[in-house]
């Protein structure tokens, strides 16, 4: 471990920038946005160790102090980057699992006609099946509800 450190300080600037690198490279094979926020604190860390380096201030940034300037950039830019983006971390999508319920007390068209039951909506840029009283094509129908893939829709089409 005391190898690995003395060769990380040994490096000076060059080893932020290969730690960047890699953690930038890791985004790109691990899904989600995780790793690059951490490349990014270690891409600016390596910068400051140059500018100190470059300006004659090489031993007034020891590697401790790097450590920590890396850990506090870290938090900055993650919990930084979702603030300005608007991002949360309670951001979900609660009906992810069932889309069909963002259409629930839309009015909706029918594309072929409902019949015994059964037919078809276009709803948004979707045409998606559709379950409920019967209504020729054209109609106008109000989704109230979602069954598996279907929406459940009426021909009372007044919205409350």
């Amino acid at each position: 471990m005391e190898d690995m450190i003395s060769l990380l300080v040994g490096l000076g600037f060059w080893s932020w920038l290969v730690v960047a690198l890699i953690l930038m490279g890791l985004e790109t094979v691990v899904p989600g946005v995780h790793f690059l926020w951490f490349g990014l604190a270690a891409f600016v860390v390596g910068l400051m160790v140059a500018a100190a380096t470059s300006l004659g201030y090489a031993n007034a940034f020891p590697f401790g102090w790097q450590m920590i300037v890396f850990a506090l950039l870290s938090v900055v830019t993650v919990f930084g980057i979702k603030q300005v983006a608007g991002m949360s971390p309670t951001d979900h999508h609660p009906d992810i699992n069932a889309p069909g319920s963002q259409f629930i007390g839309r009015i909706v068209v029918v594309e072929t006609p409902i019949t015994a039951g059964r037919g078809k909506v276009r709803a948004g840029d979707s045409i998606w099946l559709a379950e409920g009283e019967d209504a020729p094509a054209g109609a106008e129908v109000l989704v109230t509800g979602v069954n598996g893939t279907a929406l459940v829709v009426t021909n009372d089409n007044e919205e409350d």
